[in-house]
Parts: structure tokens; C-alpha cells; sequence
């Protein structure tokens, strides 16, 4: 078996195993590793596509009391806590999520100490300069960063390697048996972080709440998570957390690859325009709040539309104000025409198109605020950054769900420590992550928190971890 640290292990047994290889579980391996703990990360996927989903991101919110060189300006712990329940509806637990919010403060300061150096503000319809931290060079840099820490820190990783199956008894981890091509081989360790996200990637487990809906979805990040190891802590007893259909789902070009696509494929062009389905008809309020407040319940908006297809609709004026996606938009010199290179019915899109212009109540056009040009006596209305769509040339780009994360998860406690059916919390099992993120995210999204949660609840996971062992 092949490590990290270019090592062959002999050794089967650690003080702590932390299963997956994102940010959430290299955040525990670093934590339990500096607390003094024998460490080892598996890793499913190869080495050069190692960190999940993590390697997709590139920002994290945080909570910070004044402006920096990399933010614009505070944002304190009520904003952040009332930003979070706008999003959810109140579906998370305020305990879990305060937890969080409080405990992001210092996140700045460790991960550039763990080797992550950040950017200066971005501008644009992101509207994050104020809330967020940017990475420099993005998930990937992060990511690289942490395991460079790791290595010198001794934590020893297992790349390729899948955990199948976990030795839990009455709550308790013993081992985890584990195959690296086609051999198996058991781990021991006093303590296990499960850090392995989602099942976004399985797409018959998908099918199970989402029918054949779920085929045309497009996952965002990894093909490795599957969902093994929650169906596993399912199965021994875990409680479960969060809506099995509940997900990060995003606008993402219908031309995008089925997996690890990434944020260029994500479209940010709803706000700017409208968005029509299948049958040509418009379905949700486009500017209804910030894009990073919103943009994360488009992709469940689409799946429910018929195949799971539909269409952005902007003109030139729209286009210097969003990130375009790493496809080029459609084009054309008249709506019918652009209709037509969409395969939607021109007719239709054209009459769309002027009963929208025509309900269009002019106000001062600003992409950085909720703005007042809207609608009226439109169903559904345009809240805001309504302008009609009269410039040519006309654009078009087509959209399927882009899955993320999904939010069916196992229920932890302030120490990581994962919840069993009886309530009671298991003795060595700890989880961070997506695998536990449903317990804070009902529904919605806010731009960057998925890294935080992920970043908080690994450093507790590990050091939790560490201490169980003996550290």
C-alpha cells in the first residue's frame, strides 16, 4: 500500500483513521496529528484528483469584525446567523449553527497558518467581498497546502484505497476494512473521523427519491462520493439528518460534463434575464434575492421542471455583468432566431419575451443591491434587476441541475461525535463534512458556508478524535 509519505505502512493500527480526503477530513488529520495522535487519511480517489469537492471551491464565509485587506467590511455573528435562517427557513439547528458561525472567527488565521494564502476582494455580482475569504489559486491550492502540513506533520495517507465495510458494534468503531485494487485490507484505530461526503455522485441511490428524474442530473464535483460510509453508519445505527432529496443544486450548463466540471460550468446569468422551461414558460422570481442567497435553489427549481432542462434567457446589455460559463452562450440576432438554435418554441420565447419587457417598471439598475426595477402584474413577478430584454444580440444558454452536495446525513453533536438511533452519542465515531452538514443546511445555501462548516466541524472531529484516543 502506497502513502503519502511514500512509505509502505506495516502497521495496521492507528490512534485515529480519518476516512476521505477534502477539506474536512485533512482539517481533522491536521488537528488529531498536532494534538500528538498517529494518524492515517484513506483517500478513494487517485493522487492528482485527491480532495473531493474541496478542489472545486474557492471561498469560505466566515465571521469578522472589521475590514481587512481581503474583505470589505465586518460581519458579525447576528448578520451571519440571520443571512443563514433567511436561506434555510429556519430548517437547521440554531445550537450547531452558532456553534459554527463562532467558531469560523479564527478560521482565517489557522488555515493560513496550515499553508492557505488568500486574494483581494473580488467585485461583481458574486457579492461576496464583504462576507467571504478567497482563496489564492482556489480549492486547489487549499487543498495542496493541507497536505503539504500533513506531510510534514507525519500524517500518512493511503490514496486509491475505498473503504468497503466498518466494524461497528454497540456504537463502538473498531476497524475498517478497505480495498486498494482488489486487495483487502483491515485498519484499526482508537478513534475514526468519517469525512467522505455525500452520495451525489451514486446516482441509483438518487433514483431512490429523485426516480429517473435523477439521470439527468449533472454532478458539480467528484465521482467518488458515492455515499459508502454514510450508508454504512446508516446501517449501524446512526440517525439520520436532513431531506434525502435536499441538496446544494445549482444552474449549471447543460453542456457540462457528467462529473468534476467544477465552478466554471456553474451559469450566473438568472438574475440578469429570465429563465423559461421546456414548454417555454418562466417558473421562479429570477431576482428575488443576492445570487449567492438564491443561486443554489436553481438547481432543484430545474429538476422539477419537465426533463430537467431549462433555458437563461439575457441580451447584450446583461452580459458584462455576470461570470460567463466556460461554454460559449448561444447567439443570435433576434429572440425567434435564438429560439430556434435553443430548440424551444420561437413563437413562444418571443411572446415570453414581450410580456415580460412590457410588465417591466424601470428603476435605477444596480447589480450590487437589491435594486428597484421590477415587474408588475407579472406571475411570476422579477423583484429585481428587471430590464427588458431589447438589445441585440440575444443570448441563450441551457441549464440542467448541477448537484453538489447532498444534505441526507448522520445527526452530531458540538463534539462531532455522531448521534445513534437511541440518541445516544457513538463512544469513537466522529463525522465533518458533508456527511453531517444536513444537520445545519434543511435547505438553501449561503455562498461559501459548505467550506465552513466543513473547515469547523473538522478541527473539532479531529481534536475530539485525538482526545478519545488518548491525546
Amino acid at each position: 500500500m502506497t502513502y503519502g509519505r511514500e512509505l509502505q505502512v506495516k502497521e495496521n493500527t492507528f490512534d485515529v483513521l480519518v476516512i476521505g480526503g477534502g477539506n474536512a477530513a485533512l482539517c481533522a488529520a491536521i488537528c488529531a496529528r498536532r494534538a500528538g495522535a498517529r494518524v492515517l487519511v484513506i483517500e478513494s480517489a487517485t493522487k492528482d484528483f485527491r480532495g473531493g469537492n474541496s478542489r472545486h471551491t474557492r471561498n469560505f464565509r466566515y465571521l469578522h469584525r472589521s475590514a481587512t485587506e481581503f474583505v470589505t467590511g465586518p460581519y458579525v455573528e447576528e448578520e451571519f446567523w440571520q443571512d443563514l435562517r433567511q436561506v434555510t427557513g429556519g430548517e437547521t439547528n440554531e445550537q450547531l449553527a452558532r456553534l459554527t458561525i463562532r467558531a469560523s472567527e479564527d478560521l482565517a488565521a489557522w488555515m493560513a497558518a496550515s499553508g492557505v494564502r488568500w486574494q483581494k476582494p473580488l467585485s461583481g455580482t458574486l457579492h461576496l467581498a464583504r462576507t467571504n475569504l478567497f482563496m489564492l489559486g482556489g480549492g486547489k491550492a487549499m487543498i495542496n497546502a493541507y497536505y503539504d502540513t500533513a506531510a510534514k506533520l507525519r500524517v500518512e495517507i493511503a490514496y486509491q484505497t475505498e473503504v468497503a465495510e466498518l466494524d461497528v458494534r454497540d456504537g463502538e468503531f473498531f476497524s475498517a476494512c478497505a480495498s486498494r485494487d482488489g486487495a483487502l485490507q483491515e485498519f484499526h484505530a482508537k478513534s475514526v473521523v468519517v469525512a467522505s461526503g455525500g452520495f451525489e455522485a451514486n446516482i441509483p441511490w438518487l433514483k431512490e427519491y429523485w426516480g429517473e428524474a435523477a439521470e439527468n442530473f449533472i454532478i458539480r464535483g467528484t465521482k467518488n462520493n458515492q455515499g459508502r460510509m454514510l450508508k454504512e453508519l446508516l446501517q449501524h445505527g446512526a440517525k439520520p439528518v436532513g431531506d434525502p432529496r435536499g441538496c446544494h443544486a445549482v444552474a449549471l450548463d447543460a453542456r457540462a460534463p457528467k462529473f468534476d466540471g467544477g465552478i466554471v460550468t456553474r451559469l450566473d446569468s438568472v438574475p440578469f434575464g429570465i429563465v423559461v422551461n421546456k414548454q417555454v414558460k418562466r417558473f421562479y422570481d429570477e431576482g428575488e434575492d443576492f445570487w449567492p442567497k438564491r443561486y443554489a435553489i436553481w438547481g432543484k427549481l430545474i429538476a422539477d421542471q419537465t426533463d430537467q432542462i431549462a433555458y437563461s434567457i439575457v441580451d447584450s446589455k446583461a452580459m458584462a455583468h455576470f461570470m460567463p460559463s466556460v461554454f460559449p452562450p448561444v447567439e443570435a440576432s433576434s429572440i425567434a432566431e435564438l429560439a430556434a438554435a435553443l430548440g424551444i418554441d420561437p413563437r413562444a420565447l418571443t411572446a415570453v419575451v414581450d410580456e415580460f419587457n412590457r410588465s417591466v417598471r424601470a428603476g435605477r439598475f444596480d447589480p450590487g443591491t437589491l435594486d428597484d426595477c421590477r415587474t408588475e402584474g407579472l406571475n411570476p413577478r422579477k423583484s429585481h434587476w428587471a430590464q427588458s430584454i431589447d438589445t441585440p444580440p440575444y443570448y441563450g444558454y441551457p441549464l440542467r441541475p448541477g448537484i453538489t452536495f447532498t444534505y441526507l446525513g448522520v445527526t452530531v453533536n458540538e463534539q462531532a461525535q455522531v448521534i445513534m438511533q437511541d440518541e445516544r452519542p457513538a463512544k469513537n465515531i466522529f463525522a465533518a463534512g458533508e456527511m453531517m452538514a444536513g444537520n445545519i443546511l434543511g435547505k438553501g445555501y449561503l455562498g461559501g458556508f459548505g467550506l465552513t462548516i466543513g473547515s469547523v466541524f473538522g478541527r473539532i472531529a479531529g481534536r475530539e478524535a485525538a482526545r478519545y484516543a488518548g491525546f
